[in-house]
């Protein structure tokens, strides 16, 4: 099968079931989902939206969160990955906000790049779930299943080669579902351990099942 062929049927059983699709993780302001994104790093949305609440209620926006006490925000966030440095860079960000952005998240890759704990995978996931820009983050669910899928090459093997890849057989304007397609199908179906290959509606045609 081609690989224009294989995009298209993938992405027309995805386009079919699951048309409207955006993040699980919970937040109410865009400041609140940067603060989300950066906790999900290597860690569960479940468990990111247990943590986020009280998080939220102590330090709702920037401004709050910039003159937090180190040891507060830990006690808030000690129950996902990596706790300590994600519990300063959350404060380090806050404080480049105020500093540089007057308190307002920018809405560029470098800009974003440029805040403290904020990767290129965080960053697009802002522009396409904040922002409404064509983006596509690459996690470690998209990065499997566009391996196993044979949606990218063998030698595709970081993060910025599937995503260029992926960006250039998906049509723009898809790109931020196509993201979360491939990463709710990686989540759910095609897990790391044990995927669920006889209930995947593409085991006829994926790389890794046959």
């Amino acid at each position: 099968m081609k690989k224009k062929e294989l995009y298209d049927r993938i992405l027309e059983h995805f386009r079919a079931e699951m048309p409207e699709v955006t993040t699980e993780l919970t937040y109410n302001t865009t400041f609140q989902l940067l603060v989300a994104v950066m906790l999900s790093a290597q860690c569960t949305d479940k468990r990111v939206n247990m943590v986020t609440p009280a998080l939220f209620e102590r330090f709702p926006d920037a401004a709050r969160l910039a003159d937090a006490d180190f040891g507060e925000v830990l006690s808030l966030v000690s129950s996902v990955s990596y706790p300590n440095a994600k519990s300063q860079h959350l404060i380090d960000m806050a404080r480049m906000l105020i500093e540089k952005y007057g308190g307002e998240v920018p809405h560029t890759l470098d800009e974003l790049t440029s805040l403290p704990g904020v990767g290129r995978k965080t960053a697009n996931v802002m522009l396409s779930v904040a922002f409404g820009e064509n983006a596509m983050p690459v996690d470690t669910h998209v990065f499997r299943v566009s391996h196993r899928m044979g949606l990218v090459k063998k030698t595709d093997d970081t993060p910025l080669k599937v995503e260029k890849t992926l960006c250039r057989y998906i049509p723009s304007d898809e790109l931020g579902r196509a993201h979360h397609w491939l990463l709710l199908h990686g989540r759910y179906i095609c897990t790391a351990r044990s995927p669920k290959c006889p209930k995947c509606p593409f085991n006829t045609i994926c790389q890794y099942n046959l």
